[in-house]
């Protein structure tokens, strides 16, 4: 299908989530001339920024399934898209099953590529590594060597997530996984700790399988707490090749295995001397703008072709090739400015941000006047910064530049920024 030729005019898109990551797929869609509806259950606000730019805004839970079902039904919507959403995933193929609408995964595909204990054994089943792992038996009869790492088989965002050394902190952050595990069911993992973050993410189209994107993801450290929070991502990674080398034809198998055949894959792993460990999936692209670099270097509109699928059932004509990973040299980086606890009473620097030549896109998290807690999650990241520069050293003085102009101050005037990325990581 040739996007400059088809017609979408008067279609109905609804888009489940209305978080910052969406705000791409609205603007695309009403380019489109697509008429957007956005439904979550947060109010338009920097909380659902995509419900400012949306056609129409719905006040609905994303797991009440029924009522956005007749909801459709009564405002005849035509297609509807979870994106870039985490939490959108399993209601989105429910919701398109029950109204003959196209998905770009199935009930079991999304369970697989949902659940990480589910994800883990279909690793291992087509000869991916994963993280070793303990069972509540095991934890129940002390028959774990910590540290051990605890979160939820169906968790996000690093809620319900703990770092264990003795068997009382594992028996909390038992309780507290399962709490926030929308099953109930939790992971206790052997605790992997000086490696390096690395991320994958696939397009498909028709079951073949092209790569999109690495990712190197430099977090926090235990003793900031911030250990399971990237800080900053760039890409391509430095490991793109190796992982070409040792892990690539498994997972392109493990994806042919389910059957999968249109749409965004992608991965979590550790890397660890020369193995990379998976651990954290979806049938979603990840959270960030990284689709907007791709854009940028390739003139490739994954929004569009998305848009395309859900309205039609197919996906349209796009020049992919696995060699687009290195994005000809540049550097797409993801930089997440993180806050301390407090009452926030001033932001400055962002538009110089914007009006800087290497920022593609800027999500804010937080604005004047709210209250930021100490979750140790991705809460508390400030805001999502999208830069592309032109090699090494362009992107380190990037960093720098984007970091020194970031000034916050709580309402008595002090200092919030927390634990500012340093750029000689990379």
């Amino acid at each position: 299908m040739n996007l400059e030729q088809a017609n979408f005019a008067g279609k109905k898109l609804l888009i489940l989530s209305g978080c910052g990551s969406q705000c791409k797929l609205v603007a695309a869609a009403k380019q489109m001339g697509v008429y957007t509806v956005v439904a979550d259950y947060f109010p338009p606000s920097m909380a659902s920024p995509a419900k400012l730019l949306a056609d129409e805004s719905w006040m609905e839970s994303l797991l009440d399934i029924d009522a956005l079902v007749e909801r459709c039904k009564r405002e005849h919507i035509h297609g509807v898209l979870a994106g870039w959403s985490d939490i959108s995933q399993i209601p989105y193929y429910k919701i398109c099953e029950r109204l003959g609408l196209p998905c770009h995964g199935t009930e079991a595909q999304f369970y697989k590529m949902t659940n990480k204990k589910a994800f883990k054994q279909l690793c291992m089943e087509c000869g991916m590594d994963v993280i070793d792992e303990y069972s509540l038996e095991d934890a129940e009869n002390g028959n774990v060597v910590y540290p051990v790492f605890v979160k939820p088989v169906d968790g996000r965002g690093s809620k319900g997530q703990s770092v264990c050394y003795t068997h009382e902190e594992l028996k909390k952050a038992i309780a507290l996984a399962r709490k926030e595990s929308s099953s109930g069911d939790v992971i206790i993992e052997h605790y992997v700790s000086n490696t390096n973050s690395f991320q994958v993410t696939y397009f498909f189209v028709n079951g073949e399988a092209y790569l999109l994107r690495t990712t190197d993801g430099y977090k926090g450290t235990l003793e900031d707490k911030l250990d399971r929070v990237a800080l900053c991502t760039v890409s391509p990674s430095v490991y793109t090749e190796k992982f070409m080398e040792v892990a690539n034809k498994n997972f392109v198998k493990m994806m042919k295995k389910i059957g999968y055949q249109n749409g965004p894959a992608m991965a979590q792993a550790f890397y660890d001397n020369g193995v990379f460990r998976f651990y954290d999936p979806g049938l979603r692209f990840p959270g960030v703008d990284y689709e907007i670099t791709y854009k940028k270097i390739y003139n490739i509109d994954f929004m569009k072709a998305m848009v395309c699928f859900a309205l039609t059932g197919k996906m349209p004509e796009m020049d992919l090739h696995n060699s687009n990973v290195y994005l000809e040299g540049k550097k797409g980086v993801v930089l997440f400015p993180t806050l301390a606890a407090g009452v926030i009473g001033t932001i400055n620097g962002f538009d110089r941000i914007e009006q800087d030549g290497h920022v593609l896109s800027v999500q804010r998290r937080y604005a004047a006047g709210d209250r930021v807690k100490w979750t140790y999650t991705t809460r508390q990241r400030l805001a999502e910064i999208n830069l592309l520069c032109d090699g090494e050293r362009d992107m380190k003085e990037a960093i720098r530049n984007v970091q020194s102009w970031v000034d916050v101050k709580d309402d008595a005037g002090k200092d919030m920024l927390y634990m500012p990325f340093d750029a000689e990581r990379i």
